[in-house]
């Protein structure tokens, strides 16, 4: 008897345990939760709204506490996502929502002494932009045909990322100069022109927002439907006005710019991109830092530069397609080793276009692929590491793939470089393509590396495609050309500055007296740089150890700056 009661009662206690299970079991979705996601914008005057994007606001505005520090804000619109509100006197950091029973944090916020002036959509007379206000690019800004955009000394343009296009398209916040428009862009040493993430400092990263779009009416050798990259609209046509003038870039600063607007190839925005832009066009002190694609980037065009600094870009620092013929002296470039991108990063990428020569002698556009690309770059001084340089997917921890070549010349490219300095790539010049592409423009002279220093390389030289790494060897060697390779273990010898490799401080580009770099008899002079653009520089490398034309308007530690 005993045993049948103890085991009705475990009977008992299993339909006991089983009925708890059941009760306990779930189906339901979980409950909502509260979450601030995003203020837009992170800077703003008192009395100034603001958005608040999240989750499970309350739809009635009353139903929900906003905080700016220990002020509460007036709210003036609520959705269950988005919350309007103004900005209080006093306002401080960080923003708190409270709705439905819950409280959550947002990022940082600070109060601008400067009103805010969102800026969207298309600009059709002439404008001026003032340094008494901070202007917000939403969405892709157009400046058309006809009219031109002045920008003051010391103005800050700050760019949305996609979420602030306010058409729904998820366009980041891009300037675009459109054919026959211009932008007079003209800073100063002492008061650059700033164009930045609209985001708090600290908090900023590679392409936070699109970047800053010229496009002419010069030559390109693509067809006259031709797009530009990036979802950016209209077409190139097929203009021939190579004095083309699209305006002035002068003591500006370009910073995380170049959005990835899809996974897919060829769709992100440089720092500073140019289609087709005239020579009439002056471009010259320019910083492009952080760029989540190419620093800079020429489509066609004859533009000319001078004096751009490429400071810790993603992809390529200076790319060249389609046919650009422009000249540029003074540049450099500053790279984290451990950023790099999927496509391998290049100091120099060079392409006459993706085919690089026209099949079989067949036109491939009206203009038979013409002209080459054949730019001439003059004084560039690119570092990456004075550590052993890496090669390998893993090579590039805070990026997505690794470094390539100082000097990736493709495709039928004719660009020439000349009196410059490339320490710690994995590769010095990688010559690809063709026999009768590449190579016969390296034979014939429309192609020219010359007085170029290769230092701290794994492999100073090689060839691709069916260039063979003799036939580059041969070609990068002969003496008239004055090139040099430096070994790792001879680079001390080099004396560079100890400082040109600095992330953490301002750098030091200038070689230390006595180094190879500074000897004049080490440079070419004449030929391609006795151009009149060309200011007589009989050295490698765009220091000379006296004229340090950085002083007063870059900036290395762009992330901390304080914007407002």
């Amino acid at each position: 008897m005993n045993q049948i009661i103890r085991w009705g009662s475990l009977l008992l206690l299993v339909a006991g345990f089983i009925g708890f299970i059941a009760a306990c079991k779930n189906n339901d979705s979980p409950a909502p939760i509260l979450s601030v996601t995003s203020i837009s914008p992170t800077s703003a005057p008192a009395g100034t709204t603001v958005t608040i994007s999240g989750t499970n606001f309350a739809t009635t505005p009353s139903s929900n506490t906003v905080n700016f520090g220990n002020v509460p804000a007036t709210i003036m619109s609520a959705t269950s996502t988005q919350l309007v509100v103004m900005v209080p006197v006093n306002a401080g950091s960080p923003v708190t929502v409270s709705a439905n029973g819950s409280t959550a944090t947002g990022p940082a916020f600070s109060i601008s002494a400067k009103p805010v002036v969102p800026v969207s959509g298309t600009i059709t007379a002439n404008t001026t932009w003032t340094s008494d206000n901070v202007y917000f690019l939403r969405g892709f800004v157009n400046v058309a045909s006809g009219a031109t955009l002045t920008i003051q000394p010391g103005t800050i343009i700050k760019g949305g990322g996609v979420d602030d296009d306010p058409a729904g398209q998820k366009q980041a916040g891009t300037l675009i100069i459109l054919q026959g428009a211009k932008l007079e862009a003209a800073g100063t040493a002492q008061q650059p022109i700033v164009f930045t993430s609209n985001k708090a400092a600290g908090q900023r990263n590679y392409g936070d927002w699109g970047g800053v779009v010229l496009i002419g009416k010069a030559p390109h050798n693509r067809p006259g439907n031709q797009q530009p990259e990036g979802g950016i609209g209209g077409q190139l046509g097929t203009f021939n006005e190579p004095t083309d003038n699209s305006g002035t870039l002068r003591y500006v600063r370009i910073e995380f710019g170049g959005v990835a607007l899809t996974s897919a190839a060829n769709s992100e925005i440089n720092g500073l991109t140019l289609y087709g832009v005239g020579s009439g066009t002056t471009i010259d002190h320019v910083q492009v830092s952080y760029s989540g694609d190419d620093s800079f980037e020429w489509f066609g065009g004859t533009v000319n530069a001078k004096y751009l600094v490429a400071y810790r870009g993603f992809d390529d620092d200076f790319d060249t397609d389609w046919g650009y013929t422009g000249k540029v002296q003074f540049g450099v470039s500053l790279r984290d080793p451990l950023v790099a991108d999927q496509s391998r990063s290049n100091c120099f990428e060079s392409d006459n276009f993706a085919a690089g020569e026209n099949a079989a002698g067949v036109p491939l556009t009206a203009n038979n692929g013409l002209p080459l690309t054949q730019p001439t770059f003059a004084n560039i001084s690119a570092f990456v590491t004075s550590g052993t340089p890496s090669v390998g997917s893993t090579s590039s921890t805070g990026g997505s793939g690794s470094y390539q070549s100082a000097m990736h010349l493709r495709r039928n490219t004719a660009i020439s470089i000349i009196n410059s300095v490339f320490v710690g790539w994995p590769e010095g010049l990688r010559l690809d393509g063709t026999t009768t592409g590449t190579l016969t423009n390296a034979s014939n002279g429309s192609l020219e590396v010359q007085g170029v220093t290769v230092a701290n390389s794994l492999t100073a030289v090689l060839g691709a495609g069916n260039i063979t790494n003799d036939q580059a060897s041969t070609y990068f060697n002969l003496a008239a050309r004055k090139n040099t390779v430096v070994a790792s273990s001879d680079l001390p010898g080099l004396l560079l500055n100890g400082a040109s490799f600095a992330l953490t401080s301002t750098p030091n580009f200038a070689p230390q007296a006595g180094s190879a770099l500074l000897v004049s008899g080490n440079a070419i002079t004449g030929g391609k740089v006795g151009d009149s653009f060309f200011t007589s520089a009989p050295y490698r490398g765009a220091f000379n150890g006296t004229d340090n034309w950085l002083s007063g308007w870059t900036n290395f530690d762009p992330k901390n700056t304080n914007y407002n």
